[in-house]
């Protein structure tokens, strides 16, 4: 079959999007490709269909088991057969797979980058007739991206495996810093690059500075009808403000990556389906998701980079329909950015006084202990040695980086606690089982009322010392009051190890790259002052600062964000049909009147840009104004 009869057969549509065609006869002919392409561009397409051509096995390492889950549900509904394998998966299933990768007829092959280096999945790849290898979210492989994943530098001694098969490589938002460094890092041969433009001429972004920021995002949603996601930074926000929209009629759910799979699961569906309009949620949703009408994507907190800003804003209007990006943003917030970026850089001698406790903690003498592994409590640890647990965190994971321990990836999912009943349900069981009621005391005041709203990571080593008990006998009452019913307990499948990779030195002399410390430090900062600089610039088109940040040559000013709004000239038909939206507005406030502001605001427009016609209208008897400063319409006026 030709490549347009594959299109036609599995995806249904009679031709290509811009680039996708010179993308796909490129990987055909075996370069090795760099694509990148914004999100909602069509970059599935430029590897799964010309794998399809191609024949064997693509194999495709992404970052997020839900990607993984939510593109192989999509190539199985069009026919075409595809296995993901990933944490928690029965070694039989992976197993079968595999096998199924080498017998059988799947097509596809999805692994996170963790997976490359297994034993089963290198010997089993040897085997199989591979066509192609596609990196999805290429940038996690650079260390000057905003999302760097060590293992994804372990790719290309997977290549090695298969020295004749291609590699294409994509990503939504890449830096000219981080397109160099993915080709370097994947060892790319005489790659193609592709780059799609950065501007999006159907969606408006826009900038506001808010300190009510619950009261304009409900201005925003009551204003654009249809689909949207509120992004927030923590997972209680989530919670709290799909609640308040919920109150103000409408109907909104929250997601965040604490919530049990099934609990994700039924809310995105929900969501995908229009059952629920408004998700509210931390960055853990969105990626993968294939729903292009989504009208508008509201930013309640400022994100710490215009890379994942850029993502997150482009699930918006992804069927090439006008839509709208709201960032709101107050003065605190551009403070901590700043802030949260320095904190992830604990000084030297932070580093050097939780690698002393470390060697302490694992009893290793100067010299000793290399390739040594320890159990290991964060909450445990840091209480031992009075050291704070966020400092100490931030501090461990640059131990990671400088290569002196490895954290197990236990170490990074914890077991987790959520109450299943009631405040009351609750205390009639208290009160009927009284041997369990100290210790469900213990829990609320250990870990708070967030217990019974969302799942909360929990440490069974500082529950056993604060309550005097073994720790065996905490996994006991906890796996007793899951059999219950009164909680969902999901516990850690494995104790987080802590790895020594160096023998220990003498925490005074240990050699921590500062300077290169220093440089990813200060990388970060400038990604931070990019964002500040894209909220505050008084006079610059958006979409033209995304471009040159993303190192395309900006193009024309694109007319629909808020910048280009606000000094747009009047024109003459652009009056008559402005001068219809505001009647037709101020009619609807049944002669309440309406504020200037909140009419800007329910148009989507800078007072600027309404005022001329206000005062236009106002001199010519359509409009007046009360004496609180709201405007109405005359009696007397025409429309």
């Amino acid at each position: 079959m030709t490549i347009h009869q594959i299109l036609k057969q599995f995806w249904g549509y009679e031709s290509f999007r811009p680039l996708q065609e010179d993308i796909i006869r490129a990987v055909i002919d075996r370069r090795d490709t760099l694509v990148l392409m914004p999100t909602g561009g069509g970059k599935s397409v430029c590897f799964q269909l010309p794998a399809l051509a191609m024949g064997g096995v693509c194999i495709v390492v992404t970052p997020l088991i839900a990607l993984m889950k939510d593109q192989v549900e999509q190539l199985r509904r069009r026919g075409i057969p595809a296995v993901a394998i990933y944490s928690g998966m029965h070694w039989r299933e992976i197993d079968t797979a595999l096998d199924n990768c080498i017998y059988g007829n799947i097509r596809f092959l999805y692994v996170s980058p963790e997976r490359l280096r297994t034993a089963i999945l290198i010997e089993r790849v040897k085997q199989m007739n591979v066509c192609l290898l596609a990196v999805d979210e290429a940038h996690c492989i650079s260390a000057w991206g905003y999302d760097f994943r060590p293992p994804y530098l372990q790719i290309a001694e997977f290549r090695q495996l298969l020295p004749e098969v291609p590699v294409v490589a994509l990503t939504a938002s890449a830096t000219p810093d981080v397109q160099k460094d993915i080709v370097d890092k994947l060892e790319m041969r005489e790659a193609q690059v592709f780059r799609q433009t950065f501007a999006r001429k159907n969606l408006s972004y826009s900038a506001f500075y808010e300190e009510n920021k619950e009261a304009r995002l409900l201005k925003v949603l009551q204003g654009v009808p249809g689909s949207a996601i509120v992004y927030v930074r923590s997972r209680r926000q989530t919670q709290e403000i799909a609640e308040w929209l919920h109150h103000h009629a409408i109907r909104a759910d929250y997601y965040h990556a604490g919530l049990s799979t099934k609990q994700r699961s039924e809310k995105q569906d929900a969501w995908i389906h229009n059952r629920v309009r408004v998700m509210v949620a931390t960055n853990a949703f969105g990626m993968g998701i294939d729903k292009p009408d989504v009208r508008v994507v509201v930013h309640m907190d400022v994100p710490d980079n215009l890379e994942a800003y850029y993502q997150e804003a482009g699930r918006a209007g992804r069927d090439e329909k006008k839509a709208f990006a709201v960032l709101l943003y107050n003065r605190k917030d551009l403070t901590d950015i700043e802030q949260r970026v320095i904190q992830q850089y604990p000084p030297v001698e932070t580093l050097k006084r939780v690698y002393q406790a470390l060697a302490n903690f694992a009893n290793l003498a100067i010299g000793g202990g290399e390739l040594s592994s320890i159990d290991f409590d964060l909450a445990a640890f840091c209480q031992t040695f009075q050291l704070p647990v966020t400092d100490t965190h931030f501090a461990l994971r640059q131990l990671q980086l400088e290569g002196f321990i490895e954290l197990s990836e236990a170490y990074f999912i914890p077991s987790k606690v959520m109450v299943t009943v009631d405040n009351r349900g609750l205390y009639e069981f208290q009160v009927m089982n009284p041997h369990y009621d100290a210790f469900i005391k213990l829990l609320l005041r250990m870990y708070g009322g967030e217990l019974f709203t969302n799942f909360v990571s929990i440490s069974e080593t500082t529950i056993a010392k604060t309550a005097n008990m073994p720790e065996r006998d905490v996994v006991a009452l906890l796996e007793q009051l899951a059999q219950r019913s009164i909680i969902n307990y999901e516990k850690q499948k494995d104790k987080p190890q802590l790895t020594f990779l160096t023998p220990r030195f003498d925490a005074r002399q240990l050699p921590v790259n500062v300077l290169g410390m220093e440089e990813s430090k200060q990388r970060n900062l400038g990604k931070v002052r990019a964002v500040v600089q894209y909220v505050e610039n008084p006079v610059q088109c958006r979409t033209r600062m995304l471009q040159a940040y993303f190192g395309e040559e900006p193009g024309d000013a694109c007319g629909i964000c808020d910048r280009c709004l606000s000094r747009r000239p009047a024109d003459p038909t652009d009056a008559d049909e402005l001068r219809k939206r505001i009647l037709k507005q101020i009619e609807a406030a049944n002669g309440d009147g309406i504020s200037p502001r909140q009419l800007a605001d329910r148009l989507h427009l800078t007072s600027d840009r309404i005022g001329e016609t206000l005062r236009m209208m106002v001199a010519n008897h359509e409009l007046r104004i009360d004496r609180v400063g709201n405007l109405h319409a005359m009696h007397t006026m025409n429309p």
